[in-house]
């Protein structure tokens, strides 16, 4: 953050501290573009609101749950630390960094007056954030990101405080890839930052490179002439190995509690781990670890024939653990998944998924699946007829 920059937040600080706006939405049209517009009614503590200076919500795209631990990046006068709290409840904690004294007293102050008690103010630069590898959960930044001169460093921090699976969840601004070094330089009033702003292509390059995945960039709306507010999805991959026996508890238990929710599969119990073992292929099954070394989540595949013509297609399983729900799991076990089929020649990755199971359907479809139909009233379930959606992945590279 540039000297300049740093003066403008802490001042506007200070007019806060003193019962004064922050001035720094003084530009025509910024209220409707930047600030406490971008979330919902009542959401907005009132001591707060008047200090909200991002250029979206991301905690709309976080997806927080109770009890994880969650960074905001620039977190300014604390609003998406106070709500984040709420969202991650007594058992998570919500930190804020911020590099501005000013700021980070105004963020005491709320945090305070709101009665909330598992959040803490860190004072830091986002290029060097002082918290140790892998302790948290979720990175969110509102608008903050593009102030940064060394966006590299700050990616490539966000990729080491966040634990394996952890995601990021931010909104940002970005640049059209036809701005100009001349427009970007004549920046100024409440978007003098934007002269900084990456263009999509850009953002997405620097978080693969800082070793995220599943990176996801959606303009949201215009931010200012050839400049869009976005909001910016990615992982941390989780370690991905191969299953082995002593897994076996783990795997069955992730198992059961899939089934538990009547939108795995038409099984209902987890059967003997003898019996899994025989029905699924030994060279294609993974588990995903979480820093502690513990299974929470994994994938299998099973032959579909013994006829040689369907040596090369497999029915395959992913579960994950439902408090690492939402964390990237899923996604890597369907890339190793897809790595280690590929690599042994198969060509086709097949299964059935319920309708109502939409969040499969999503995993799937970003991992290169199809729906190739509905077998409609396939069986009874608890009671209930129940129709399949078909899926199904051909490999680019095997068999074409």
């Amino acid at each position: 953050m540039s000297d300049a920059v740093h003066d403008r937040y802490a001042t506007a600080a200070r007019r806060a501290l003193a019962g004064e706006g922050t001035g720094l939405l003084a530009g025509e049209g910024d209220a409707d573009r930047l600030g406490a517009v971008h979330y919902a009614d009542g959401e907005l503590p009132v001591e707060v609101a008047a200090t909200s200076l991002g250029c979206g919500n991301p905690l709309a795209v976080a997806e927080l749950k109770p009890g994880e631990t969650v960074l905001d990046l620039g977190s300014g006068g604390g609003l998406d630390v106070l709500l984040s709290a709420r969202r991650v409840g007594p058992g998570g904690r919500a930190i804020g960094l911020d590099v501005t004294d000013e700021m980070l007293e105004l963020a005491r102050r709320h945090a305070e007056q709101a009665g909330v008690a598992n959040v803490e103010f860190v004072k830091g630069a986002i290029e060097e954030i002082p918290l140790p590898d892998a302790s948290v959960d979720v990175v969110i930044s509102n608008c903050v990101i593009a102030l940064s001169a060394d966006k590299p460093a700050v990616f490539g921090e966000i990729a080491r405080v966040l634990r394996p699976g952890g995601r990021l969840g931010i909104a940002d601004i970005l640049a059209d890839d036809s701005l100009t070094d001349a427009e970007r330089a004549a920046r100024a009033g409440a978007v003098e930052c934007l002269g900084g702003a990456l263009t999509a292509d850009r953002y997405r390059a620097l978080l693969h490179g800082a070793g995220l995945s599943g990176v996801d960039v959606q303009l949201t709306h215009e931010a200012g002439d050839k400049l869009h507010s976005a909001i910016i999805r990615a992982a941390k991959p989780v370690e991905v190995v191969p299953m082995s026996a002593e897994h076996a508890d783990r795997v069955l238990a992730i198992y059961q509690a899939g089934l538990d929710t009547g939108q795995a599969s038409f099984e209902t119990a987890a059967p003997a781990w003898e019996a899994w073992d025989a029905a699924h292929l030994p060279e294609h099954r993974l588990v995903a670890l979480d820093p502690a070394g513990r299974v929470v989540g994994w994938a299998a595949v099973s032959a579909v024939s013994s006829r040689c013509v369907y040596a090369g297609v497999v029915e395959h399983g992913v579960y994950v653990d439902p408090e690492a729900q939402g964390r990237g799991v899923g996604r890597a076990l369907l890339a190793a998944l897809i790595a280690s089929t590929e690599n042994a020649g198969i060509w086709t990755i097949q299964s059935g998924v319920f309708p109502e199971n939409t969040a499969s359907r999503e995993l799937h479809r970003r991992a290169g699946f199809r729906e190739i139909g509905v077998r409609e009233r396939v069986g009874r379930h608890h009671g209930v007829w129940r129709d399949v959606v078909m899926i199904e992945r051909r490999s680019s590279r095997v068999g074409s």
